[in-house]
């Protein structure tokens, strides 16, 4: 290990801290710089690390046309997005860089949190035309409460619309507004093309590639400090399986060394239990390599661990000392799941038995910190809580692929009581739409009891900035992609409680139930279109109480959507009427999750996505509905 001595006092600029009255001596790993990159939705951060990958020399020649490497997982490379924070490391100059891939988007924010707990730096980076967007702020937010060190780089400066100057003061505007220091305003920033995968400090002269960005990680990044004296340990900011090891716990070395087949103890929340490492790895590359020791400072994987929870200390067993945990942001939106009891459960799936989902939820717990589960009473549903209907979405998805039918209810905020007064989340929303959209934009915001906050005119364009409850943006979206005509751009990010800003409506337009089992029929659905909007196509499975579409009116309707036409022996005087029905649109997963009102659910399967009323009977739906009445 090359490593040198920092025994300046005060701690300012410093790797030394105080133990008691008592300066302790830290080291740092000068062979290790552990970075997190950081940029919003589709400003390029994946591209730039494949990149990366390729001048570092982690692909081989044959693999030169290999990309997106980080966004390992089907729904990622489908939807262009990161949704877990994963490693990697390359090699520079003989130093390894640990690179940490965070999401972009503020649903997976207990992502970010774990990520940014094995970083000591930050390559923000920000789009030439678009500046720093929410995510980017929610994202670099998190690290400077964590003093990392920041590099900013300007992605895509080769755009017609780009517009570099401006974006560097939005960078600057919002460092400010974050309350940096002084150190982490007096950046020097990158320029980049991170298709080209080329980089430089000046971005009219473009470097021939990104070596510069290289130098600047190993110059400004500071290496991995720690106590020389401190015995091993390490704080779990990630879980993995494999069917040949079993658990994987995924963190940075904090102090000491780590080696294989060592006694260690496992610290965590309420407990402190003995386990024993049955392998030692670490990142090489985009593989997992075994070692016999690992330094601190350095990422590793420790196989063979049992009931490890992420923000669980591992140490070694003479020498138990925790580590800070993990903290996440509280969830604020939650959902009911439950099991499918509609007339066609068990015929799509694999996965249908309460205890097979609730395994399936609580797994999802250990590798996700920003979400949590509660059980209820009718012990079949159950509570999900996190940060965002777009992160629930994401979960029912995983969970359709791999089998299972599940029942989902409409995403909730959750609220909280503060002095006798009931609070709300609120998010800061920031929309950027043609001018000529700003009045429908606006007025359909404020009645969902929207703030205008900001408003700022860019070439054509308007930037406007809303106070929001986080409940009025569920089911939002394709309402604003309607009225902006697609070309409206919508982020948010959350700010805080306040009080309750009173109820809405949140749909105008009521269901059409139907009101047998049987399919669909081509004749009844053509007499059904005037209605308003079906959304089953003909020979559809039906069910009582399944919702075949939209009224046009604010109140429900039980139809019979397997109406056949009748037979008859006499001839008609005219042709009989063509029967030709509109094509209908599958509704994807979050559209019919924000679609649905209180008293419907989303019926989930590997094959299938219907919506339906939770209490499927007409009969008892009516009954109940005149009961409201007689109350109110």
């Amino acid at each position: 290990m090359t490593t040198r001595e920092r025994t300046a006092w005060p701690p300012s600029g410093s790797s030394s801290r105080r133990a008691g009255n008592q300066c302790v001596k830290m080291k740092v790993n000068e062979k290790i710089r552990n970075i997190a990159i950081i940029a919003h939705v589709d400003h390029g951060k994946t591209t730039l690390v494949d990149n990366m990958f390729r001048q570092a020399g982690v692909f081989r020649a044959e693999e030169e046309s290999v990309d997106r490497v980080m966004d390992s997982g089907d729904l990622e490379r489908e939807r262009g997005i990161t949704i877990s924070a994963k490693n990697c490391s390359v090699t520079w100059h003989d130093v390894k860089i640990n690179i940490i891939d965070t999401p972009g988007h503020a649903d997976f924010g207990g992502e970010v949190e774990r990520g940014l707990s094995m970083a000591d730096g930050a390559v923000v980076l920000v789009d030439a035309s678009e500046g720093p967007l929410p995510q980017t702020r929610f994202v670099l937010e998190k690290a400077l409460a964590r003093n990392l060190a920041i590099i900013v780089v300007i992605n895509k400066v080769d755009r017609k619309d780009a517009r570099i100057g401006q974006v560097l003061d939005e960078v600057y505007d919002l460092l400010i507004d974050l309350d940096a220091t002084e150190v982490q305003l007096e950046f020097e920033p990158l320029f980049a093309i991170g298709r080209d995968g080329v980089a430089s400090k000046d971005p009219e002269n473009m470097g021939p590639d990104l070596s510069v960005l290289f130098e600047k990680i190993l110059s400004e990044v500071p290496a991995p400090s720690y106590d020389e004296k401190a015995p091993f340990q390490m704080l779990v900011s990630d879980l993995g399986y494999s069917d040949y090891l079993g658990r994987l716990a995924i963190g940075k070395i904090a102090n000491g060394e780590a080696k294989a087949n060592d006694s260690l103890i496992r610290i965590g929340a309420t407990e402190t239990k003995p386990l024993r490492v049955t392998r030692l790895q670490a990142y090489s590359g985009l593989s997992i390599v075994s070692v016999d020791q690992a330094e601190a400072g350095d990422i590793i994987v420790l196989s063979g661990i049992e009931e490890v929870k992420i923000g669980d200390t591992v140490c070694h067993a003479d020498f138990p000392s925790a580590l800070p945990r993990i903290t996440v942001d509280e969830p604020t939106v939650y959902m009911r799941f439950t099991i499918n009891r509609g007339p066609y459960n068990g015929q799509e799936g694999k996965h249908v038995q309460s205890s097979r989902l609730r395994e399936r939820l609580l797994k999802e717990t250990l590798v996700n910190v920003a979400i949590a589960v509660e059980e209820s009473e009718d012990k079949d549903s159950f509570i999900v809580k996190g940060r965002g209907e777009f992160q629930m979405a994401i979960l029912i998805e995983s969970m359709r692929r791999e089998g299972f039918e599940l029942c989902v209810g409409r995403p909730q905020v959750a609220m909280k009581t503060v002095g006798g007064k009931v609070m709300e989340p609120i998010e800061i929303l920031q929309v950027d739409c043609e001018e000529q959209y700003m009045g429908v934009v606006t007025e359909k915001l404020s009645y969902r009891k929207g703030v205008l906050t900001s408003v700022r005119n860019v070439t054509g364009r308007v930037k406007l900035e809303f106070s929001i409850p986080a409940r009025s943006l569920i089911g939002y979206r394709d309402i604003f992609l309607t009225d902006t005509k697609g070309t409206g751009i919508m982020n948010s990010y959350f700010k805080g409680y306040e009080e309750y800003r009173g109820e809405f409506p949140s749909r105008f337009t009521g269901s059409i139930v139907a009101d047998r089992l049987g399919r669909a029929i081509p004749y009844a659905m053509f007499h059904l279109e005037p209605r308003g909007k079906l959304f089953v196509q003909p020979g559809d499975l039906v069910y009582e109480g399944m919702i075949v579409g939209e009224h046009n009116r604010e109140n429900d309707i039980n139809v019979n959507v397997c109406k056949e036409k009748k037979l008859s022996n006499m001839r008609a005087s005219g042709k009989d009427e063509n029967i030709t029905c509109t094509k209908v649109k599958p509704m994807s997963l979050e559209e019919a999750i924000t679609f649905i009102r209180d008293d419907e659910m989303v019926e989930v399967t590997p094959k299938s996505i219907r919506l339906r009323k939770t209490e499927l009977s007409a009969q008892v739906r009516h009954t109940s509905t005149g009961m409201k009445k007689k109350t109110a």
